[in-house]
């Protein structure tokens, strides 16, 4: 090919977006939570919970984060009487319903079998507009709290157990927060059995965001319609935690301009920045990190500048604890996955003890094996 040819191809590649690997996530992620059936229209704010059912008087969510909203339209002629089931949720979560105008709908939970399933009827008024809260107690408090940070189980889907039952040992837990890789091939199949390994095995949600093994399949399609969103945020008691889709050693440029809003909205507080591939490889020499080390050091910059207190990662199976422009970050990789050679760590997790008031307290590791 002519070196003129070759230009004109490349510029077609970028007119087309094909140089951003991530587009077509970003944009997925602006629908999720959005649906409607059985003559009701459901919004779940900012997409902290995909749609999985809806209709004939039955809604079921899978939540993404400890608190999210929902804006539900009820058409006039519609059944008034709902059961809303949230899979992922927090164990004591509760639902607040009321119209616009304030007035508190009646709710009655529904006996649920597993810890992080929960169910509620409530009767919504046909014709009109009620907000949806699902929330812990003292979830708009700052007391401090602690948390778990995982990533990649991958081929070891079958072993993850081992991980819940070392989790479920120290009940001060709230959730995990997990950056990326949840199965080896992100396969529908292999989705909806690693979050029944979840529900079985865990006392606790786990909140993810996608990992570059989520793109094999159908590219994050499955993990979209199953999980949530690869990028998105959210606030528990004071702490604000960001997940960004990083699976393709970059960050799309609609993610980015979203982190930028988010990073402006807790400049004061305490803020989590979590993703799977690390913006920077902490030993440099396995290429483990950005893929272009303008835009890794260019991120890494605006993290420390906008006072990011926590960066945690995945991608590499193993545990590294070192610093981004000053700020603490932890590689936490071992969720199974194959793991580095003759490293000796084996399957982890991080417990975090973190404040809205104190920032980061202490992130230990746990060994599972």
């Amino acid at each position: 090919m002519s070196r003129i040819g070759a230009m004109g191809v490349l510029s077609a590649l970028l007119m087309t977006g094909c140089l951003r690997p991530a587009e077509n996530r970003a944009v997925r992620d602006s629908k999720v939570g959005r649906a409607e059936g059985g003559g009701l229209s459901l919004e779940v704010a900012d997409g902290l919970a995909a749609v999985r059912s809806v209709g004939s008087g039955e809604v079921t969510l899978w939540g993404n984060a400890p608190v999210f909203t929902a804006r539900a339209t009820l058409d006039a002629e519609s059944t008034s009487d709902w059961v809303l089931t949230v899979r992922n949720a927090m164990p004591d979560a509760e639902l607040l319903a009321e119209l616009e105008d304030g007035e508190v709908l009646a709710v009655e939970p529904v006996p649920q079998a597993l810890p992080t399933v929960k169910a509620w009827r409530v009767g919504l008024r046909p014709g009109a507009v009620a907000r949806l809260r699902v929330a812990p107690p003292g979830w708009d408090s700052t007391a401090p709290f602690r948390f778990a940070a995982l990533a990649d189980v991958q081929e070891a889907l079958p072993r993850v157990g081992d991980i819940y039952a070392r989790l479920v040992k120290d009940d001060s837990l709230r959730f995990i927060l997990f950056a990326g890789d949840l199965t080896e091939n992100g396969t529908r199949e292999q989705l909806l059995e690693f979050q029944e390994r979840l529900e079985a095995g865990s006392r606790i949600p786990l909140y993810a965001t996608l990992g570059n093994h989520e793109t094999f399949s159908k590219d994050a399609e499955e993990y979209t319609t199953l999980v949530g969103r690869g990028s998105q945020s959210f606030v528990f008691q004071g702490v604000r935690f960001t997940v960004v889709d990083s699976s393709n050693g970059t960050l799309d440029p609609i993610v980015e301009e979203q982190l930028d809003g988010w990073l402006a909205s807790s400049r004061q507080g305490t803020h989590v920045v979590a993703m799977h591939v690390p913006p920077q490889d902490p030993v440099g020499l396995r290429g483990g990190g950005f893929a272009n080390r303008g835009e890794s050091a260019g991120l890494v910059g605006k993290l420390a500048r906008e006072g990011v207190d926590l960066t945690l990662y995945g991608h590499i199976h193993s545990y590294y604890s070192f610093t981004n422009a000053g700020i603490p970050a932890f590689i936490s990789g071992g969720g199974g996955a194959i793991p580095e050679t003759f490293d000796g760590v084996g399957r982890h997790y991080l417990a975090v003890d973190i404040g809205a008031n104190e920032g980061l307290r202490e992130a230990s590791l746990v060994r599972v094996d």
